[in-house]
């Protein structure tokens, strides 16, 4: 679970922005918008393959000497 320490003097609403921003990068948001709804199983099909297709593109980018 990130949690984010307030520091002294900080304003309260840079310390939600980098709150925000960790809850982002390790994609907790995305999974609660995808559990707020029921997923149709074309849906869930599509998401994966999208999710798989993204990941390809990373490896083959990753390996690919330049």
């Amino acid at each position: 679970m990130p949690e984010v320490q307030v520091r002294k003097g900080e304003p309260i609403d840079r310390a939600l922005k980098r709150l925000k921003s960790k809850l982002e990068t390790e994609g907790i948001m995305d999974e609660v918008r995808r559990l707020r709804a029921f997923e149709t199983p074309t849906q869930k099909s599509r998401r994966k393959a999208k999710i798989n297709a993204k990941r390809a593109k990373a490896k083959k980018g990753r390996f690919q000497m330049a």
